[in-house]
């Protein structure tokens, strides 16, 4: 690149591209958000937002001096590797998706180095956060961009954080996320007891309760309970070779998270459970907050829209470099990101526009006017 701006003075255009990644202090939300102000009316003309994607990816790397690297588990390889770890929020249509905010998660035995952090430059502000609360943030500042809402779709890394659940509803968003079978639930039509009677003196108790014979079970327990007849067989998108099916089956329940610390039980929730008929057990769970009427297609919809984010990483990473930082900085980490998302963001517009199956007239180029004095070629000279 910096051979084709300055091929009479290569090195120096190659040190003044490396630091507008690497030290330049420009804002990365800035032009993440004028790139989703670019991206995203592009893309919601062929279809509507369906939902907010929070997901996070792994980068493996050695040694112990660049920003945020540590002995944790690592998306890439399957397993716990020496890695650095980003979260991410991307918007999605049914066919595209824009990641439009990207934080670095910092380890607790980064955020409590004081010389690692000042190497690598960490800004003071930044406090340790655990990967729910990043998200969390992330949300929060979208809405107050004024992002189109829908759902948020996110694993079970996120699901079973009560608080980043309830962050969401305190936001008046719906979300689909996927939670472990050992997170606890009240049965359909079940709640914790009430509070105890009120004694003579004294307040009036107000903390819901449990007794012996009265406790939540377990989704994996309730997911043994459900009749043969309740599960059904849901078509989601097209796959590579054939269309994408499984067994399903939904129900109301009430998650059980620490309760009898509340004076009102949680509110009814979907519980989605996915069993495979070639599985011994059921696959996966997922905790939903979309209202009573949504049908059981609707509900697999949106949470298996969560797999476009696969799509995006693995492009971002192969096509556009997003896994090729060599830097140790905590700026430089960040402008790199944000490069490659606009990089992303550009694709993704100009595939909405050129979509193979467009049709004539939709492609939205402008002709140039035809010259006055054009004369097709062959045509004979005027009388």
């Amino acid at each position: 690149m910096a051979a084709r701006l300055a091929p009479d003075n290569v090195r120096r255009m190659h040190q003044s591209l490396h630091h507008v990644v690497a030290d330049a202090a420009w804002s990365d939300r800035v032009l993440l958000a004028a790139v989703a102000q670019y991206t995203l009316p592009v893309m919601r003309k062929r279809g509507p937002v369906v939902a907010w994607v929070v997901d996070d990816t792994g980068f493996p790397k050695k040694g112990q001096h660049s920003v945020g690297v540590a002995r944790q588990y690592c998306g890439q390889v399957g397993k716990q590797e020496n890695c650095r770890v980003a979260v991410s929020l991307s918007v999605s249509t049914a066919a595209a998706s824009l990641p439009i905010a990207y934080d670095l998660y910092l380890p607790e035995s980064w955020s409590e180095d004081k010389m690692r952090r000042g190497k690598a430059g960490v800004p003071e502000s930044i406090q340790f956060r655990t990967k729910p609360l990043i998200a969390a943030e992330q949300i929060r500042q979208a809405v107050a961009d004024g992002i189109p809402k829908a759902p948020i779709v996110a694993d079970a890394a996120y699901g079973n954080d009560t608080k980043f659940r309830q962050a969401i509803l305190d936001l008046e968003m719906d979300y689909v996320v996927g939670i472990q079978q050992t997170l606890s639930v009240w049965p359909p039509g079940q709640e914790p007891l009430p509070p105890k009677p009120r004694k003579a003196t004294g307040r009036p108790p107000k903390l819901r309760q449990r007794s012996p014979e009265h406790q939540p079970i377990t989704a994996r327990e309730l997911a043994s309970q459900v009749l043969p007849a309740d599960w059904k067989m849901v078509t989601w998108r097209a796959g590579a070779k054939q269309k994408l099916r499984s067994r399903f089956a939904a129900l109301r329940i009430r998650p059980a998270n620490r309760d009898y610390w509340r004076s009102e039980p949680l509110p009814e929730q979907w519980l989605l459970i996915e069993w495979p008929k070639e599985e011994a057990q059921p696959t996966k769970y997922w905790l939903g907050s979309l209202p009573v009427t949504t049908t059981l297609s609707d509900l697999v919809l949106v949470a298996k829209q969560r797999w476009i984010i696969e799509r995006d990483y693995e492009e971002l990473k192969q096509e556009l470099g997003l896994g090729h930082f060599e830097g140790r900085g905590w700026r430089g980490f960040h402008h790199h990101a944000t490069l490659c998302i606009a990089a992303y963001g550009f694709l993704v517009a100009e595939r909405s526009r050129f979509s193979p199956s467009a049709r004539a007239g939709q492609l939205q180029l402008a002709l140039p006017e035809i010259p006055p004095d054009w004369k097709p070629r062959g045509a004979g000279r005027a009388a």
